[in-house]
């Protein structure tokens, strides 16, 4: 089976209009650590569209210093011709790579860890990583999810369920948007994957209600955003 980002016959067309917006081995935790040259920034495993894009927009925005480098989803090498399973034998993006030799993996857990390390990504407050969490949790579980017919060469019908399954639940997140972003007038990490999401639904004609097509486009605009994305060759 394909992974997220890339589609079931391999095609690798991920280029997306500025204009146009505005696998699983069993094992849960990833355990291993990776020697480390002193002095190395953390780096990110991404694949250009998959979820990892949250993460690279994050760091980016963070205005960390971070190396990265491609992965094939579907060959499970790397830009460098690496053997990706010697990262994570999970074989899926994102995958994180600390300056300690730790190796982190899962959009959640790697979007926590930059809100953690950057605050400025998160939000404040004694329920502030909670509602963050909350948040991420939702749009890994329930949006990203509902995506599979169309990277995985569902049915037609299959298809037209999963977008009417999407919208209603984008849904949730235009009912609850009353300020620029989605805990305020900054982005958090939370916005972020979201963003992702908003396009793959551009990408796979998914209806999106209309506060969430102006979230996209608003950041969409953001500098370090368009970084990444002309880093992934999305635009």
């Amino acid at each position: 089976m394909a992974a997220d980002g890339v589609d079931a016959a391999g095609n690798d067309d991920r280029r997306i209009a500025m204009s146009s917006l505005a696998p699983d081995d069993g094992q849960i935790f990833e355990t291993s650590s990776r020697v480390q040259k002193k002095g190395k920034t953390v780096k990110l495993y991404y694949s250009p569209l998959a979820c990892s894009l949250a993460d690279h927009i994050a760091l980016e925005e963070a205005g960390a210093s971070f190396e990265r480098e491609t992965v094939n989803l579907k060959t499970k090498r790397t830009g460098s011709g690496e053997d990706f399973t010697t990262v994570t034998r999970k074989g899926y993006v994102p995958a994180l790579v600390l300056d300690s030799g730790e190796t982190l993996t899962e959009n959640i857990a790697v979007l926590d860890w930059v809100a953690s390390q950057y605050p400025a990504l998160g939000v404040e407050g004694p329920l502030g990583r909670t509602r963050v969490l909350e948040a991420l949790t939702y749009v890994s579980t329930e949006i990203h999810r509902s995506f599979k017919p169309m990277w995985h060469q569902g049915s037609d019908a299959e298809k037209t369920k999963a977008r009417a399954t999407i919208t209603t639940q984008l849904g949730l997140f235009a009912d609850q948007l009353r300020t620029d972003y989605l805990f305020g007038d900054k982005p958090s990490v939370a916005d972020f994957y979201l963003f992702v999401m908003l396009l793959w639904a551009a990408r796979f004609q998914v209806p999106v209600p209309a506060p969430l097509d102006a979230l996209r486009a608003r950041i969409a605009a953001r500098p370090a955003v368009r970084a990444a994305m002309v880093r992934e060759g999305l635009v």
